[in-house]
């Protein structure tokens, strides 16, 4: 009990930081210059900069975080009614406190931008910052809510794939802009923040990939077997199969290996067995004896 206590309360805690880093990326690089990468938050910076000069109380345009929310909120409820209670408190508290910190900081820094006349850094910096954040986040089993529900719901009543209902959803919000500022500029520069957001999000749920899965089939399988538990110091199986084009029997090496072995191990195999067969293929994660516990899975509870 209490260990789950001290992992709920641990959750909640990295949700705070990644809401945090989230709403830096938006204040300091995304938002002054008027990029929208999807959801609510490409919504409320496109409003925040449309509004401004119309609202006494809000001459600088509507407050992001504000705007953010008042749109969360309805679907965040919606969600509840149409997919079922599967948005909780985790949900909730990431998206409140995303709006919460994207004001606080709009109204200590300003509307500037930390890197002046330079879009291009700040969609790079502003799509780190906004990946990093919502990787931790995701890694503490919330949900970014906003268009992603929207998404959700379509796809329950369309039936298309959630990740391109995603996209779609995305995309719409990224060529607003487009008729909003009639500027090229911003909806190219809004999808490099989406593209980098991304990749950051796998790598903080997946973390840094150096491990390669690698497939040998080949007549000197005892050498470069020596190789891999000598001096690769790696182990390895041997998967027995038959060749497809003349029903020969084959004996394949399935191993893996550091990316810094593997140059090492394919020179090493083009050297005694030119005519091998060598497949590479990236390990998301690999865990067991001599690599990372499986009770420390980046995907496991």
């Amino acid at each position: 009990m209490k260990k789950n206590i001290k992992k709920e309360i641990g959750s909640f805690i990295f949700i705070l930081i990644g809401t945090f880093i989230m709403a830096a990326g938006y204040v300091f690089f995304i938002a002054p210059y008027k990029l929208a990468p999807g959801g609510v938050y490409g919504i409320a910076i496109t409003i925040h900069h449309a509004t401004k000069g119309l609202f006494e109380m809000f001459m600088d345009g509507l407050p992001i975080g504000m705007t953010a929310l008042s749109m969360d909120i309805p679907l965040f409820i919606l969600a509840i009614v149409v997919l079922g209670p599967k948005f909780g408190l985790k949900t909730f508290i990431g998206f409140t406190s995303l709006a919460a910190f994207t004001d606080l900081i709009s109204f200590w820094w300003g509307g500037d931008a930390l890197v002046q006349s330079d879009p291009l850094l700040s969609s790079i910096f502003g799509g780190v910052l906004i990946g990093l954040g919502l990787g931790l986040i995701f890694k503490s089993k919330a949900t970014s809510g906003g268009t992603d529900i929207i998404a959700m719901i379509v796809t329950k009543y369309t039936k298309l794939p959630l990740g391109s209902t995603v996209i779609i959803v995305d995309s719409i919000v990224v060529f607003a802009t487009l008729f909003v500022y009639r500027d090229w500029t911003l909806p190219l520069y809004s999808l490099v923040v989406i593209f980098i957001t991304g990749k950051v999000v796998d790598m903080v749920i997946q973390g840094i990939r150096t491990d390669k899965t690698v497939y040998i089939i080949s007549d000197k399988n005892d050498e470069i077997r020596d190789l891999i538990i000598n001096t690769l110091e790696r182990g390895g199986t041997f998967i027995h199969g038959e060749g497809m084009f003349n029903g020969s029997p084959k004996k394949m090496i399935y191993t893996i290996v550091d990316r810094k072995q593997l140059p090492i191990l394919i020179d090493y195999v083009k050297t005694i067995d030119p005519n091998a067969f060598l497949s590479v293929v990236e390990a998301t994660e690999t865990l067991g004896l001599g690599f990372k516990s499986i009770h420390n899975s980046n995907f496991s509870d």
